[in-house]
């Protein structure tokens, strides 16, 4: 992995560009707002409905949107909803920018915390967020499977943000590193959520131990 340059004190959130679900990339802005539109109604039906029954006609009709428009945008529904995950990681990398902005300089943990805590609330409070958060459910028969493992895509934009936030380089540690935080807090997350829908706090305060036990040491 390329080591990322020598940051500023407040780093800027990484560009990213249209989600690669697309079948094209909005170029006005009346396009990009309804594309907004059909997400977030992608989303609150994910809530209200589950994946498996989500379509791309009731998505329509909740956005208020003709069907010709959801197409435009996406083929299927599992394009549709990849590109809302696509948007979720653009969304959580901009708050844990706006989070470590504040932090004093070489702090660690609070590092981490930010980090963490970022991911609680979009738990929390994002629609749609606890079926479809940064990947889709598993493809089901007649669809097709994604290539990419979301946690990879996330460890790799949380260590870049990381990195900047403390100065240092990417390297294969800090890499791996946060790989294996993302696999165990992922796991620790989810069965939180499953015990508390607000986030069962011993275990979020397992987790939070983890990371700081885990990962710490080596952002010190």
């Amino acid at each position: 992995m390329v080591p990322v340059p020598q940051p500023t004190r407040k780093p800027a959130s990484p560009a990213a560009g249209p989600a690669p679900a697309l079948r094209r990339a909005p170029v006005q802005q009346r396009s990009a707002e309804r594309l907004a539109r059909i997400l977030d109604a992608c989303a609150e039906l994910l809530d209200e409905t589950g994946y498996e029954q989500l379509s791309t006609r009731a998505v329509a009709v909740r956005a208020g949107v003709p069907i010709g428009s959801v197409y435009r945008f996406f083929g299927n529904k599992r394009a549709m909803a990849a590109a809302l995950a696509h948007r979720n990681l653009d969304s959580y990398a901009t708050r844990i920018t706006a989070g470590l902005a504040e932090l004093p300089d070489g702090d660690a943990l609070a590092v981490i915390d930010t980090v963490l805590d970022a991911y609680i609330g979009m738990k929390r409070t994002v629609p749609g967020f606890g079926l479809v958060d940064f990947g889709i459910p598993a493809a089901a028969p007649g669809e097709a499977a994604g290539d990419e493992d979301p946690n990879l895509r996330v460890a790799d934009r949380i260590c870049g943000l990381i990195a900047a936030a403390l100065g240092r380089p990417v390297d294969e540690t800090l890499s791996r590193k946060v790989l294996v935080c993302v696999e165990a807090t992922d796991a620790l997350l989810r069965l939180a959520f499953r015990t508390d829908p607000a986030g069962d706090p011993a275990l979020v305060a397992e987790a939070r131990a983890l990371l700081h036990a885990y990962l710490g040491p080596v952002l010190a």
